[in-house]
């Protein structure tokens, strides 16, 4: 086994955060082992320059937040490299693999809403969307998000809205926008859950694939750091992720279509559910499925079969190219 294992990571506050977990959990089975983090920037990493601007499908979209911690990982200056799943792409490159996942954090969105809408609506005392008040506006890059709350208020204006996390709730306070979504996963590990004025059930606001697990990519070929990895791993999480990647495999992991999709696996069945809508909101198409799993070729075959079947639901071009 090696005695020094480098975790390459993206530097913000909640990349650093999900790396100390993945410390924790070998520290606590492989307490003589050693390890290195290595922070890369990435393509997709936010700086103020950038403005609001969101990151360009053809540029390969939530692909640049994991670009160059692959290369590194493919030249081997690092032994693994710790995602937020739901930010990587549906297709790794040849020779890298993701089969290894820390236990899954609530994966729900939640609501949060500046000073003015807090005070003058009593957020958290109507329903979640009632609450927002007429033509305001949302700060989102997640077309997920867009679409899918767009599709209940289609009143609200949709603003690009990008950084980190502690970013994000910065420029809501001081009333950039008036109200924001994000991973109620990413605020309990930072901390500051108590951020959230509402956090949205499964069935009002379907999460994105993966969304509030952790990977933990490895070369194909390293078989000390996969039996590594193996002894932290959480089976539940990486059936259901598998499961809802492959959902979006077959709907075509590049489309900008938005994309919600979620799997709950209890006593060998499991329910994966998928919801697909247009950019406006104005036509969603919902499904799901039931079936008996045992492995992650069980939970793939059970995605696959949704994907498929919510492919020849959809309108012909409706995912676009």
């Amino acid at each position: 086994m090696k005695k020094l294992l480098k975790i390459g990571s993206r530097g913000s506050p909640l990349a650093l955060r999900q790396v100390e977990m993945v410390q924790d959990a070998l520290e606590a089975v492989f307490p003589e082992l050693e390890t290195e983090v290595v922070i890369i920037e990435t393509s997709g990493d936010w700086r103020p320059s950038d403005g609001e601007v969101a990151l360009a499908e053809r540029d390969g979209g939530k692909a640049q937040f994991a670009k160059e911690i692959e290369e590194a990982l493919l030249a081997r200056e690092i032994d693994c490299a710790v995602h937020s799943m739901k930010d990587m792409d549906s297709f790794l490159p040849d020779g890298l693999m993701i089969d290894h996942m820390l236990p899954r954090e609530d994966a729900r969105d939640a609501l949060l809403f500046s000073d003015d809408v807090r005070v003058g609506k009593g957020a958290g005392q109507c329903d979640a969307f009632e609450i927002i008040p007429h033509n305001a506006s949302v700060g989102t890059v997640s077309v997920r998000r867009a679409a899918f709350l767009l599709a209940k208020r289609p009143d609200l204006k949709v603003e690009p809205f990008r950084g980190n996390v502690q970013t994000r709730i910065g420029k809501l306070r001081v009333g950039q926008v008036d109200v924001t979504m994000l991973a109620i996963a990413g605020l309990k590990r930072l901390g500051i859950e108590e951020e959230a004025d509402v956090v949205l059930d499964v069935d009002v606001m379907l999460p994105a694939a993966a969304q509030g697990a952790i990977g933990i990519e490895v070369r194909n070929d390293d078989h000390d750091v996969l039996a590594v990895f193996s002894r932290i791993s959480d089976v539940n999480t990486v059936l259901c992720v598998k499961a809802e990647r492959s959902v979006l495999k077959v709907l075509d992991g590049s489309c900008q279509s938005p994309i919600g999709c979620y799997a709950v696996f209890e006593e060998g069945q499991m329910w994966i559910r998928v919801r697909v809508a247009s950019l406006d909101g104005s036509q969603v198409f919902e499904d799901d499925i039931r079936g008996s799993v045992e492995d992650i070729s069980g939970a793939q075959d059970l995605g696959n079969t949704l994907g498929a079947r919510m492919k020849a639901m959809i309108p012909d071009g409706f995912l676009g190219a």
